[in-house]
């Protein structure tokens, strides 16, 4: 397949990008640069553009855009949350329609379904609320140009992916490993997460299966309360888990976007994927730590 990637250079893409061309497939890669590379092609969301030559002859298209929820929100960043997202996803969507492309997977989030509670979520719960959740709901609908044109869209729902190269597993191993680590809050409030492996698995898995369409979430099976991933976490780094952090203080380090980050309990399961066959890597916690944190894990 001839398959063109935005977002390439991110946690995700790099992997998805080196996975499928050692899988046999075409990847073109679209940077928002003058291109350095032979894949490269320039383009520029926010105005709508994509080099005339990008797309010709794709079979499919992955849009991983998005710059990090992490860190203390203001209206600026908030902004630049929602436009990273929703710009490229609707001149994605636009050029998959205008090129007639029979595939787009575009990236999305499980804070689509808000604080679930102790509730399971799967892509049959609707929407929730909050900053995130109404942002996933206008990330989501700007693929509908695609959709409507008779692309196929697959909404790429993805929970924390555990890797040792970045993103929130990156944040939190260093207080572990300073003994600083601890709950967040009463711990009880879920956390949905995936291996890269398995991660990079389901969107190979989605590319080659036409029958599935929409909403997908990319989660392990059994999600673990916040409490159990910091102990988990402890045990992976071979260090003491002793002092949790309350909520008051979670509130004072990142402001609103405590609630919606840190403290919100997202218990969500992935549906479509068991029911199609998908099969993971990692179902186990401890497990997938210890696989994901091996290569990097001091000597002792």
């Amino acid at each position: 397949m001839l398959i063109v990637v935005a977002g390439s250079t991110g946690l995700i893409g790099r992997t998805v990008v080196s996975e499928l061309r050692e899988a046999g497939h075409e990847v073109r890669r679209l940077v928002r640069r003058e291109p350095a590379a032979e894949d490269e092609h320039e383009w520029d969301p926010a105005s709508g553009t994509i080099a005339r030559e990008a797309l010709d002859g794709a079979d499919a298209v992955i849009n991983l855009c998005g710059s990090s929820f992490q860190g203390r929100w203001n209206a600026a960043r908030k902004r630049r949350i929602r436009a990273s997202r929703i710009e490229p996803a609707r001149t994605l969507s636009e050029a998959v329609a205008k090129h007639g492309i029979p595939t787009l997977l575009n990236a999305s989030s499980l804070s689509f379904y808000g604080n679930t509670g102790d509730v399971a979520a799967d892509e049959t719960s609707g929407e929730g609320s909050g900053f995130l959740a109404e942002m996933v709901v206008d990330w989501e609908a700007a693929t509908a140009v695609a959709r409507d044109a008779g692309s196929r869209v697959v909404l790429l729902r993805t929970g924390l992916v555990l890797s040792p190269d970045g993103g929130l597993l990156s944040l939190l191993r260093p207080p572990v490993q300073w003994g600083m680590g601890g709950r967040l809050g009463d711990g009880r409030q879920y956390v949905a997460w995936i291996s890269m492996p398995d991660e990079i698995a389901a969107i190979r898995f989605l590319l080659d299966n036409p029958d599935i369409s929409g909403p997908v979430n990319l989660c392990a099976p059994d999600p673990v309360t916040n409490g159990e991933f910091t102990k988990a976490l402890g045990r992976a780094l071979r260090r003491p888990v002793l002092l949790p952090v309350p909520k008051a203080v979670v509130r004072a380090v990142l402001g609103e976007a405590a609630d919606e980050l840190a403290l919100i309990s997202l218990r969500v399961v992935p549906r479509v994927l068991c029911d199609a066959g998908f099969t993971f890597r990692h179902t186990d916690f401890d497990t997938a730590l210890a696989d994901v944190l091996r290569p990097s894990m001091p000597d002792r």
